[in-house]
């Protein structure tokens, strides 16, 4: 039970007239007051295992009637039992600075608070209320201080271990360092707002860089947002959770090889480079991005049934994708590595991170690009797979199956190949017609 306020001056009282410790009246029984002789013993140990000592403090006037008011009736006055009224609360040692005069004050608090009806009438509410209030400002300090950690220091003491094992680590750093860093770097999360994003649109744009890529780096951008929020870092929102953030992408390539210029690049490639010459003709022959042949191992490729295992893919699930013998007689004719070797490794035996400048002379030299300004017209390495799909469709392959052997997350992504399919619309009236016979519909004249 909390201390009344009597209680309080009470205690108070019998510590200051006897100049006793308060260890030894926390400690003091009614076994020990003796009214009849007018003292009381105090019993104290100096050490845990020492010996009791005791001392008989004669009883003032004062102190005296404070006893005689707590003390418990007769019934009551077992043996032993101690003078818990005069203990409900304490206020701490003299060691801790605690003095008469401190003390004091802190009662007239308490009275003061109880009068008033406010919030801590008693030692154990006001240091509850006290340890809240701390907590809280703990509990705010350290908010304050997660939301002060500049966006580089998480991006790269937090964000670039967490996509350590990502293919795309080395073009998100180089994206961040190019064009992220340079605008919200220094800047804490809860000061990035929709402007800095739009000025890194802006240098981008002013640069010349696709849609596509200016949304990639935004995209690098809300995924730190997304990660600092998962480890509490941040609490705010996301600023390119917004869709108009993002610009409208028109960069689907329109223009595909014919399989004689197909023919003349490879043979250009493969003056300058073997390896990049059977790069490009593992992509045009089976559709793979760059992503997945530079991670292909000699484990995934099984020449016995003609078959590449690809794994981790962009869109999430492995497949099989099926050799034609042209890539069957390459790989056989390649010095095979050990299972979980690369089959064209890197630098220093890492994965490529891109496709060789190689690539890109041989379409110049050959003018494959020449006098074309729509990038969307341009030849690049990802034409390869884009000739590839569209060869695949004018031959009469159902889109369905196109979507599955190239790996796309939906059907909707191999609609761009339906125009090279026309027929499959005409056969497809035609099967109408067939259905509607000879009948036809009452009052339907033809006007000539």
């Amino acid at each position: 039970m909390p201390l009344s306020t009597e209680g309080q001056r009470d205690y108070l009282t019998v510590v200051s007239l006897t100049l006793a410790r308060v260890r030894e009246i926390n400690n003091l029984r009614w076994e020990d007051v003796h009214f009849t002789e007018n003292y009381f013993i105090l019993r104290t140990r100096k050490a845990k295992n020492s010996d009791v000592t005791e001392r008989k403090i004669p009883m003032t006037t004062k102190v005296r009637e404070v006893l005689e008011r707590r003390a418990p009736k007769e019934e009551d006055n077992e043996a032993g039992k101690a003078i818990t009224a005069v203990k409900e609360e304490g206020l701490g040692w003299s060691s801790e600075k605690w003095t008469l005069q401190k003390a004091m004050a802190e009662l007239a608090r308490l009275k003061e608070a109880q009068r008033l009806g406010e919030k801590g009438q008693t030692l154990a509410e006001r240091r509850a209320i006290e340890q809240a209030r701390r907590a809280e400002e703990k509990r705010l300090a350290e908010e304050e201080r997660l939301n002060s950690i500049p966006f580089n220091t998480f991006f790269t003491e937090e964000y670039l271990p967490h996509c350590d094992r990502k293919k795309s680590r080395a073009r998100e750093e180089q994206m961040y360092s190019t064009w992220v860093r340079p605008v919200i770097g220094a800047l804490p999360f809860k000061q990035i707002s929709e402007i800095h994003l739009e000025r890194i649109k802006k240098n981008m744009l002013g640069a010349k860089r696709a849609p596509r890529t200016i949304n990639y780096a935004l995209a690098v951008v809300r995924q730190v947002f997304n990660l600092a929020r998962d480890r509490e870092i941040f609490t705010g929102k996301n600023p390119v959770s917004r869709k108009k953030m993002m610009l409208q992408e028109r960069n689907e390539r329109a223009r595909f090889l014919s399989h004689e210029e197909a023919s003349e690049l490879f043979d250009e490639i493969k003056k300058k480079s073997t390896e990049v010459y059977r790069i490009c003709l593992l992509s045009y022959h089976t559709g793979l991005r760059a992503g997945e042949i530079f991670s292909l191992v000699w484990s995934d490729v099984d020449t016995q049934t003609g078959l590449l295992f690809i794994r981790d893919t962009k869109s999430g699930y492995d497949r099989h994708v099926p050799m034609t013998s042209i890539i069957k007689q390459m790989f056989s004719g390649m010095v095979r590595g050990q299972r979980e070797e690369l089959v064209f490794p890197g630098s220093k035996g890492k994965v490529k991170s891109q496709i060789s400048k190689t690539f890109d002379k041989a379409v110049i030299a050959i003018g494959l690009n020449t006098g074309i300004t729509d990038r969307r017209q341009k030849v690049v390495f990802h034409s390869l797979r884009h000739s590839f799909a569209s060869h695949l469709v004018m031959s009469g392959v159902p889109l369905i199956t196109v979507s599955r052997m190239l790996g796309h997350r939906t059907a909707r992504m191999t609609e761009r190949y339906s125009h090279l399919s026309p027929s499959t619309f005409t056969d497809a009236m035609r099967v109408f017609e067939k259905s509607l016979g000879k009948t036809t519909p009452a009052g339907l004249e033809i006007v000539k």
